[in-house]
């Protein structure tokens, strides 16, 4: 009878490997529901949720849904919401105006959830996409071929106050235009919001995967299709080193928290971020790669589960100290 070949190894990972009780034990990476802050989009009325056809399980809410939503995510222990409002077509216009209605949808959004869950933080997006009839973050140029930057900053600094005034405890510039963080933080100081915060979006890619997010807020269908090209604002998804230009001047410039979004395929931008900065570092699984998991479970494919965690696992392990997802409630649910 031949001998069983034996390796002299002083050497064996596999036995920190061999029981799960081994395997917790030394884990480096751990999800929390407290990581997760949940994306949430908001319509006027009180119809029943609509479902968002690109984005399973992801739905647009009435004002008496988002609050039971909200109340249900932070009894799981999400701590916080990020609202996006989904307006009448007919409420658009160029100049992306109703963004400085101080009763717009958004606003009225954010006096209902502090009102019902004051505990829960409440953010909200600085940006004029979801109010202009041409779907960009800002107002146009004359020649209506870019997004101009200072007059766009300067509408973003006045909504931002707004925001304060209804209660929200971040606001969210995710408009890539130049010097909006210093504007808007000069705003909020200025109006007697100093403890509002900023957490910016400092570097955001000029993504392939924002369709179904463009879906959901109605601005793919204001500029008539999913496809329309950010690229003169958005940074160039070829560009690592000049994420870091972007995130250290939003910090200069007084933001609180700094994001980088896409999350999923810019795993290194999360790395290099974690190592150039001190605050804390958020990253948003964006609507498509949420969107492409589902598809994928859908067929068969992928045991949406498992990548679910293992997608999210991969960003906070990456650096990131918080995590928009459209997972988040679910994942809240699984991990308690």
């Amino acid at each position: 009878m031949e001998t069983a070949f034996k390796l002299d190894l002083l050497h064996r990972p596999r036995r920190l490997r061999r029981t799960a009780t081994r395997r917790a034990m030394v884990e480096e990476t751990v999800l929390r529901p407290a990581d997760f802050i949940a994306p949430l989009f908001v319509v006027e009325g009180k119809a029943p949720p609509d479902e968002i056809r690109s984005m399973p399980g992801v739905f647009r809410l009435g004002l008496p849904d988002l609050v039971k939503e909200c109340r249900a995510l932070f009894k799981l222990g999400v701590p916080a919401v990020a609202l996006f409002p989904k307006l009448d077509p007919k409420l658009k216009d160029p100049e992306g105006t109703q963004a400085l209605n101080e009763d717009t949808l958004v606003l009225r959004a954010v006096r209902a959830v502090k009102k019902a869950v004051p505990e829960l933080v409440v953010i909200t997006d600085v940006a004029l996409d979801p109010y202009t009839s041409h779907g960009h973050d800002g107002v146009l140029t004359p020649a209506q071929d870019d997004v101009e930057n200072d007059r766009t900053v300067g509408i973003l600094a006045r909504m931002a106050v707004l925001q304060a005034q209804a209660g929200v405890d971040f606001v969210a510039p995710s408009d890539m235009m130049d010097g909006r963080v210093g504007a808007v933080r000069r705003a909020l100081d200025a109006a007697g919001y100093t403890n509002t915060g900023i957490l910016a979006y400092s570097a955001k890619y000029n993504s392939a995967y924002y369709g179904p997010f463009r879906d959901a807020v109605g601005s793919a269908q204001a500029a008539g299709t999913r496809l329309l090209s950010k690229a003169t604002y958005q940074m160039n998804p070829a560009n690592r080193r000049e994420a870091i230009t972007e995130v250290l001047l939003d910090e200069a410039e007084g933001a609180d928290i700094v994001m980088v979004k896409p999350a999923g395929m810019y795993l290194d931008i999360i790395r290099d971020v974690r190592e150039a900065t001190r605050r804390p570092v958020a990253a948003y699984q964006i609507s498509g790669e949420y969107a492409q998991i589902h598809a994928a479970a859908r067929l068969g494919w992928l045991d949406l589960a498992r990548c679910r965690h293992e997608s999210l696992l991969a960003i906070k392990r990456a650096g990131a100290d918080l995590i928009l997802t459209y997972f988040a409630k679910d994942m809240a649910a699984a991990l308690r």
